[in-house]
């Protein structure tokens, strides 16, 4: 049994100790969390250090702004790392954690979840064989109305800590693996209803290298069915939509996801003809259990990381663009 330990023992360090449950071949050696103060079925440690000294790979699940200081720790200690998005808060932070990683030859595994999910890797499928044509537009939404508990919290209404990076970060990941890198943003933010240092609305534009263009709307005070959490029914304590959050278009056809429906018209676009609609069934998986499964092969060295600190890193330099763009009201070059 491959032994993974947890640090943070909070709202995701609990998802991610269920799905080692789930999960074949991985077992919890301990768990890590100073700030714990109940009792919990899983062996405790009462250092990072002993952590990684008991665990075949540790899973990051820590506020954000531990996550450089901690990886480093685990890296120096030669202990393989899920890493819980964000990366890092920084980019500068995140060149740190990747160098260091690939110094020491310590695997890391970005816990940008979704990637694991089956019906991705079909999207990823049909735009890379075309069946799109040209992807030219990309629209993305993120609406998820938090409850006022959720920000009992005193570090989550705290600069770095408010749906950019916590939320969105996901969906620019996402996007970057289905249609490429993102080249450019502009946006703007507000933080209106809690007047918090987090933001609680940003709209942003992207430019993709490939030319494309793509916008995405994100707001933690605004309801509505249209977030990846609430369409996609990959965990059940969020109540599934019908919906979609995100359109992707294209010279030839257009699809919208998580529903995997694919647009197409028999004699090439004209918006006179009729649109055939196509719905690709799949099941519904469990993206956090395959992460853990894929991490214990991460770890083993039989599979190289879905979800690469590079790519981690790539998607913290997004964010951190569309945050000075909503700062400076200025386009501003990613990385």
């Amino acid at each position: 049994m491959m032994r993974i330990g947890v640090a943070g023992v909070g709202l995701i360090g609990r998802q991610h100790l269920d799905a080692i449950e789930r999960a074949q071949g991985v077992t919890v050696s301990a768990v890590f969390d100073p700030a714990l103060k109940e009792q919990v079925p899983w062996p405790r440690t009462d250092s990072l250090s002993a952590l990684a000294a008991q665990s075949d790979g540790v899973i990051l699940a820590v506020p954000n702004h531990l996550h450089a200081p901690m990886a480093l720790s685990l890296i120096e200690a030669n202990c393989p790392i899920l890493i819980e998005k964000p990366l890092t808060t920084t980019a500068a932070e995140g060149v740190e954690v990747v160098k260091a990683a690939e110094t020491a030859g310590v695997p890391i595994l970005v816990g940008h979840h979704r990637r694991h999910n089956p019906l991705v890797a079909k999207a990823h499928q049909i735009i890379a064989e075309g069946t799109l044509g040209t992807v030219t537009t990309v629209q993305g939404t993120c609406w998820l109305p938090k409850p006022d508990s959720y920000y009992a919290q005193s570090w989550r209404q705290g600069a770095g800590a408010g749906p950019l990076f916590i939320n969105l970060i996901h969906d620019i990941d996402l996007l970057m693996y289905l249609c490429g890198p993102i080249t450019h943003v502009q946006a703007m933010e507000s933080n209106a209803v809690r007047g918090a240092k987090a933001e609680e609305v940003t709209v942003a534009t992207l430019r993709f290298a490939s030319g494309a263009l793509g916008t995405v709307n994100l707001s933690d005070v605004a309801l509505g069915p249209w977030s990846w959490e609430l369409t996609a029914g990959e965990n059940p304590v969020y109540p599934k939509t019908d919906q979609s959050s995100y359109l992707i278009g294209g010279t030839k056809g257009a699809l919208s996801l998580p529903n995997l429906c694919l647009w197409k018209q028999k004699d090439g676009p004209d918006w006179w003809a009729p649109m055939d609609q196509t719905r690709v069934p799949l099941p519904l998986s469990d993206p956090l259990k395959d992460q853990i499964e894929h991490f214990a092969q991460v770890i083993e060295g039989n599979a190289p990381p879905l979800v690469s600190g590079a790519d981690g890193l790539r998607a913290v330099h997004v964010i951190e663009a569309i945050k000075s763009a909503a700062g400076s009201g200025q386009l501003v070059a990613v990385g």
